[in-house]
């Protein structure tokens, strides 16, 4: 039978352990909530920092009124995705809102992301054996892109490839430049202000979408400024691996 003295003791330890060990728990629960909330903040400061001008807004709200429509801005990638372990990583999302999605609506990279800025260059086509293509229209208005013009035509027209070895040949071909019925169509054209653009982008498993888009101005920062309209949904593209 233990003495008085040391069993007060060892319980007293006891106690002492087991309420050091809940201070611990209650410490962490503590550092997790708080870890969330500058997270929720994080990400409403990025949505901020990423979305345009008013002034932006406002010249384009006729536009904008329609269904299918939007306005998002394109970070330089070279800028805003850097390397984190040397303190170069501005935003804390994938891609450093280099990216966007139109078929999801979302700069977040991994989700089929279907333009890109980089080093002055819009691109398109960015995993696996997903592709895409891109035309410059000139100086048009996104209103006055419509199927009857003969380069839309011919972007809606194409059949996405079915299996691994066409949907890689047709990456190489997009990326030296195909003709399409007298259009020259690349995945990577350099980003020119007051200019419009068509773009098809193929995401297997993800989806397949035509947009035509405007660069309306650049930023000081080099972000880009795009007004946008989708063009046609097709079907979600899925990819034969024989």
């Amino acid at each position: 039978m233990l003495e008085p003295r040391r069993l007060f003791f060892q319980i007293a330890l006891s106690l002492t352990c087991t309420l050091t060990a809940l201070a611990q728990d209650v410490s962490r629960d503590v550092l997790r909530k708080e870890i969330q909330a500058k997270r929720g903040e994080l990400a409403a400061l990025e949505k901020q920092f990423l979305a345009p001008a008013e002034t932006d807004r406002a010249q384009f709200g006729s536009l904008l009124s329609q269904p299918n429509t939007g306005l998002i801005r394109l970070l330089p990638r070279e800028k805003f995705d850097g390397d984190v372990t040397k303190n170069e990583k501005t935003l804390t999302m994938r891609g450093g809102g280099a990216y966007y999605s139109f078929a999801r609506a979302t700069h977040e990279y991994g989700y089929g992301s279907d333009i890109g800025l980089y080093s002055g260059y819009l691109s398109v086509g960015f995993a696996g054996a997903d592709y895409g293509m891109l035309l410059k229209l000139g100086d048009i208005s996104v209103e006055d892109v419509s199927p009857e013009l003969p380069a839309v035509h011919t972007l809606l027209e194409y059949t996405a490839a079915t299996n691994e070895p066409d949907a890689r040949i047709e990456q190489r071909r997009v990326s030296t430049g195909v003709d399409f019925s007298g259009f020259l169509f690349k995945n990577r054209l350099p980003l020119e202000t007051d200019t419009t653009y068509l773009l098809r982008s193929i995401s297997y498993d993800t989806s397949d979408i035509a947009v035509t888009f405007r660069v309306v101005r650049k930023d000081t920062d080099g972000s880009a400024i795009i007004v946008f309209k989708v063009l046609k949904n097709f079907s979600v593209p899925k990819l034969a691996r024989n």
